[in-house]
């Protein structure tokens, strides 16, 4: 059955990039590999994404070997121009979130985009 939404969807909603997992689709991957419910998958999934963005908010960094590492990051304040009127803009300082991925995520998604070539 996952298949077939997955089939579904590509059909019905083809992409220029490829396929995008929505959270909706996700959550029916995650129930079907840990042999979950959908609501505690949901749940699950929703504490995952809570729990990492308290995190990187106070300003630790969240690990998960394997798959990447997630941190904030100051951004320095600099001069933009406005792409209308080519004006100089002051983009003020800010802190953002930084996803790093990991190397057996790297090799994966490398490996899977060979595959696809051939």
């Amino acid at each position: 059955m996952q298949e077939s939404l997955r089939s579904f969807h590509h059909d019905s909603q083809q992409s220029t990039t490829g396929d995008t997992m929505n959270k909706s689709e996700l959550i029916d991957a995650i129930a079907a590999k840990a042999e979950l419910s959908k609501v505690a998958s949901g749940k699950a999934l929703d504490a995952v994404i809570e729990t990492i963005v308290q995190a990187v908010a106070k300003g630790d960094g969240v690990s998960l070997v394997g798959f990447g590492s997630f941190k904030s990051a100051a951004r320095a304040a600099r001069e933009g121009k406005n792409p209308k009127t080519g004006e100089k803009i002051k983009i003020p300082a800010t802190t953002v979130p930084k996803f790093a991925a990991g190397a057996t995520f790297k090799a994966t998604v490398a490996a899977a985009k060979t595959k696809k070539k051939k």
